[in-house]
C-alpha cells in the first residue's frame, strides 16, 4: 500500500479554522462520508478543438454546435463519454501520436460543502500507473552542464527515446458565472483551439514572434484562449488590442482556471489560481513555485539540503522510490554550490515550491492531495466572496457553470482526460437543477 510521503494536511501548515475566521472549516474534519458523490465521466479528447468541432470533419453535428447546441444534446447516451475516449485514445485522424497504454475513459468522483468562508471540492480518480505522479522534469548534469530532463509523454522527444516521460499528475476546473457566451452548452472546448500546442497547425516560434497581441502581452507560444479575445475566433493570430481585452476581462468574459498540481502543489498545500481569456493567466501576485534553472547559466538555483534530507540530489534510479521528491525553498533547499562535486547524472528539480513566497490574488487557494492504493484524494478549499478582478465571485445560492480535467499516466496539454460541460451550485435551493451541489456545513 503505497502514499505519498509529503501528504500535509491543511491543520499541518497551519491553514486550519484556528488561523482565521471560526467559520471557515477544517478540510481535515469534514466527515465526506455523509455528503452526497456525484460520479463525473472523463474521457479523452484528442485533437477535438473548437475548429474541428465546428468543421465538415465533426460528422452531421457541425451545424449544431456553430449555432450554439450543447455537447451532451447529441451525446446523450449511456456510455457516450467512454466509447468516445476509448476509440480516440487508440489513435486515427483525431490522435496522431498516441500514447501507449493510456487509458480512454475515468470516473471523477467529485463531493462539494462550504460554509460561510469557503467552498471546498472533493476529487477522487483512479490513476492509470501504479504510483503517485508527483516527479516533474528535472536539471541534469551531463558531466559539463545542466539541462531538462523528462518531457511529458505527447512530446517528439520522448516518441523518439530520446527523453522519458517524466509530467506531474494534475486535477484541475474551470468555473463560469454564465458571463462567457457558449460556455454552459460547450464547456472547455471554447479554450481549445488549433495552433496550441499539440494540436493541428500548432504555431511557431516566428509566427509568435510576429502576432501584435502575444508580443503586447509578452507571450512566447499560443496556449487556451476564450473565442472573444479574437477578432476571428477560430484563428489566434487575430487577437484583439490590449484595450479591448482589457474590457473584455472588466465586464468579467474570462473563466477561473484552479490546478491542483501533484508535484507543484502537495508539498506546499495549495493549489495555483489563474483564468482563460487570450491566453492561460495566472491571477496577480506570486504563486508557489518558480523556475528552478538561472536564465543566463541553466544551472540550478537551489539544491537539496544533504544535511536534512541526506543528498543533495538524485539519480534516475531513486524516482518513484523512498517518498516524494518536493525541493521546497523554506524547508529543505540551500542555494546552488557548483563546486559540490557534480556527477553525471546528478538530477535536481527544475522548480522550486514556497508556500512563503506565494502571495496576492494567485494564493488564494489551498488543496491537500493523497494518493494511496491508486487512487488520488485532492481536497480544494476555494473563498467565497473574492473581489479580485482575476476571480469569479462565488456565492450561496450561485450556480456555476463547470468543466473538469485529469492530467496523469505523465502527460499534459491535450492529453488529459475531460468532462463535458457541468454545473456546480452552491446551497442551491431545492428544485434548482445543477449537476453538483455543495451542501452547507454544520
Amino acid at each position: 500500500m503505497k502514499r505519498t510521503a509529503l501528504f500535509l494536511s491543511l491543520a499541518a501548515i497551519g491553514i486550519s479554522s484556528g488561523m482565521g475566521s471560526a467559520l471557515a472549516a477544517d478540510p481535515a474534519t469534514i466527515n465526506w462520508s455523509k455528503l452526497a458523490t456525484t460520479t463525473v465521466p472523463m474521457f479523452y479528447p484528442g485533437q477535438s478543438t473548437y475548429e474541428w468541432l465546428r468543421s465538415d470533419e465533426h460528422k452531421n453535428a457541425a451545424k449544431e454546435v456553430k449555432r450554439g447546441d450543447a455537447c451532451m444534446s447529441c451525446h446523450d447516451e449511456k456510455d457516450a463519454e467512454k466509447d468516445i475516449g476509448n476509440k480516440l485514445v487508440k489513435g486515427g485522424r483525431l490522435e496522431p501520436t498516441p500514447v501507449p497504454g493510456k487509458s480512454g475513459y475515468k470516473d471523477l468522483k467529485v463531493q462539494a460543502a462550504y460554509d460561510a468562508k469557503n467552498l471546498y471540492l472533493r476529487y477522487q480518480w483512479k490513476t492509470d500507473n501504479a504510483y503517485a505522479g508527483t516527479e516533474h522534469q528535472y536539471l541534469r548534469f551531463d558531466g559539463k552542464e545542466w539541462k531538462v530532463w523528462g518531457y511529458p509523454k505527447l512530446d517528439k522527444v520522448v516518441h523518439e527515446g530520446k527523453q522519458p516521460g517524466i509530467y506531474e499528475d494534475r486535477m484541475s476546473i474551470m468555473i463560469d458565472d454564465g458571463k462567457v457566451a457558449g460556455f454552459a452548452k460547450q464547456g472547455c472546448w471554447l479554450t481549445c483551439h488549433d495552433g496550441q500546442r499539440d494540436n493541428p497547425k500548432q504555431f511557431t516560434k516566428e509566427e509568435v514572434a510576429a502576432n501584435p497581441m502575444l508580443t503586447a502581452i509578452k507571450k512566447g507560444d499560443v496556449r487556451k484562449y476564450l473565442p472573444d479575445s479574437r477578432t476571428d475566433p477560430s484563428d489566434w493570430k487575430t487577437g484583439k488590442t490590449v484595450e479591448e481585452l482589457a474590457k473584455l476581462k472588466a465586464a468579467g468574459y474570462f473563466v477561473d482556471l484552479i490546478q491542483w498540481r501533484a508535484h507543484r502543489s502537495t508539498a506546499v498545500g495549495m493549489a495555483d489560481d489563474g483564468y482563460v481569456l487570450e491566453w492561460r493567466l495566472g491571477d496577480a501576485g506570486k504563486d508557489m513555485f518558480g523556475g528552478n534553472a538561472d536564465a543566463k547559466t541553466h544551472e540550478p538555483k537551489f539544491m537539496w539540503d544533504e544535511k536534512k534530507v541526506g543528498y543533495k540530489s538524485l539519480k534516475a534510479l531513486d524516482l518513484h522510490k523512498g517518498g516524494d521528491h518536493f525541493l521546497i525553498r523554506e524547508k529543505n533547499a540551500v542555494p546552488f554550490d557548483p563546486n559540490a562535486g557534480w556527477k553525471e547524472g546528478d538530477l535536481i528539480p527544475d522548480y522550486i515550491v514556497s508556500r512563503e513566497d506565494a502571495k496576492g490574488s494567485a494564493a488564494d487557494n489551498n488543496a491537500t492531495g493523497v494518493w494511496k492504493d491508486g487512487m488520488w484524494t485532492v481536497v480544494l478549499t476555494r473563498p467565497l466572496g473574492l473581489t479580485n478582478d482575476d476571480d469569479k465571485n462565488l456565492k450561496e445560492g450561485g450556480v456555476y457553470n463547470v468543466g473538469f480535467a485529469i492530467h496523469d499516466d505523465n502527460i499534459t496539454t491535450r492529453g488529459h482526460h475531460v468532462s463535458f460541460e457541468k454545473t456546480l451550485g452552491i446551497g442551491v435551493k431545492k428544485g434548482t437543477k445543477v449537476d453538483i451541489n455543495a451542501v452547507k456545513l454544520p
